[in-house]
């Protein structure tokens, strides 16, 4: 694993491994060159967001077993574009986030106001 950071300036906290989560599939929001889609928000998902997602074009829970993809349910964790989380921000459906979890470069899309009143939990 690398030096990450995460949103908190701290080290980057693994986000989910049941089911394994992130770009790289090793359990952290961790990013890289290859990454484009910056899935670097641990977000522990809702319903309402399930259905946001899928009607945006993201299907996230059917199950895809090509891909060793299970399909996500309410309080799962998942390693989210940065996009798409401030997109479902800025529609009201954003799931809370996990602050220790989620990587640095997540603020170049949220600020951490914004993702702090999303937070898993909140101090």
């Amino acid at each position: 694993m690398s030096d990450a950071k995460n949103v908190l300036g701290e080290k980057l906290e693994v986000c989910c491994t049941s089911p394994m989560t992130g770009y790289y599939r090793n359990g952290v929001c961790d990013t890289g060159a290859g990454d484009f889609g910056a899935h670097t928000v641990c977000a522990q998902m809702t319903e309402e967001f399930l259905t946001y997602t899928k009607s945006m074009g993201n299907d996230l829970s059917t199950p895809r077993p090509m891909y060793e993809f299970p399909g996500l349910k309410a309080g799962d964790k998942w390693c989210l574009c940065a996009s798409r989380w401030k997109e479902a921000m800025d529609d009201g459906v954003a799931p809370k986030v996990d602050l220790a979890a989620t990587h640095a470069s997540t603020l170049e899309y949220a600020s951490l106001d914004e993702l702090k009143q999303h937070a898993v939990d909140v101090d």
